[in-house]
């Protein structure tokens, strides 16, 4: 997902007022539920992405119409080389989300995605030359580690339990992940393009790209299946999107950059709640760590600009 601003909006963000930090949690709480669905569908990965795709094909092309934006989505020189690598980009990180989903928890898969603000400080420095803030990384690393407690893989990895299984759903993540810092760094070559059209052209890519898929390897079963699918697409991409792009309109970059982390949060809540992966003392400890590190990163992020927020799964 392209979540960038428009300059427009950045250049306004200081001084409207912070009205939109509910609709962007509302959103990444629905993003956390995500597991339930792709466990409900019971379907394969990329017959999961192909679905995502479509439907959330549907519900952006709503919402860019809705916006007056659909002449932006007519592609020019300048523009169709990095709009295309974006989505092809974004839609081979979501095939390996669903890929990994299988073999890890949810929870940890997305906690494992969230190395991604990492790859972008590494890309930036070495791609775009950027300078990395001791402050905004320090903020974005305790985050992270607080995350990683979390999900419970260090409890996991010292007791051996893990199996190579395991493993090729971490590597799935890092791969993931690489491949969404990878679009968040194209993102910023198309800042001019209104928010949504991006996301739309990824759903549109990844709908001609794998219809082949589900067409040669069987469709699910009509009925409750095909609604969990669609709602990957419509709740998940279409609205989950739309409610984020609300909130980041009215909120500052640094604050879009922390409160993402609600997302992996209420994934590992999920976990507990729906699929009885209760959380162990150290998991809870590093839900503590994550909240300190975010209000610490909202105070910085009013003295500071950091860049824009990223891409998600």
């Amino acid at each position: 997902m392209d979540t960038n601003r428009t300059s427009h909006d950045a250049a306004h963000a200081g001084r409207r007022p912070a009205t939109g930090a509910g609709p962007f949690l509302l959103g990444c709480a629905l993003l956390g539920t995500i597991g339930v669905f792709l466990h409900e569908a019971n379907t394969d990965p990329l017959t999961a992405t192909w679905f995502r795709c479509a439907f959330g094909l549907l519900g952006m092309t709503a919402w860019v119409s809705a916006r007056g934006h659909a002449r932006s989505l007519r592609l020019t020189r300048a523009t169709a080389t990095w709009v295309l690598a974006a989505s092809t980009l974004m839609v081979l990180s979501w095939a390996l989300f669903f890929s990994a989903v299988e073999r890890v928890s949810t929870g940890v898969a997305i906690v494992l995605f969230h190395v991604q603000p990492m790859w972008v400080l590494v890309l930036g420095a070495l791609w775009l030359k950027e300078p990395i803030g001791k402050q905004r990384f320090g903020a974005v690393l305790v985050a992270m580690t607080g995350l990683a407690l979390a999900t419970g893989i260090v409890e996991h990895a010292s007791s051996g339990a893990l199996d190579p299984a395991y493993w090729l759903g971490v590597a799935a993540c890092l791969a993931g992940s690489l491949c969404m810092a990878c679009v968040t760094i194209v993102a910023r070559r198309l800042h001019a393009l209104p928010a949504g059209v991006l996301a739309w052209w990824q759903c549109a890519l990844g709908t001609l790209a794998l219809l082949v898929w589900p067409m040669q390897h069987g469709w699910p079963a009509w009925g409750m299946s095909w609604a969990w699918l669609a709602g990957l697409g419509l709740i998940h991409t279409g609205l989950a999107y739309t409610l984020m792009y609300v909130g980041m309109a009215r909120l500052a970059t640094g604050r879009v950059a922390v409160l993402q982390f609600v997302y992996p949060a209420v994934a590992i809540v999920i976990d507990w709640l729906v699929f009885g992966q209760r959380l162990s003392t150290l998991q809870l400890a590093g839900i503590a760590l994550m909240s300190v590190a975010i209000g610490f990163a909202e105070r910085v992020s009013k003295r500071r600009v950091w860049p824009r927020a990223s891409a998600r799964a």
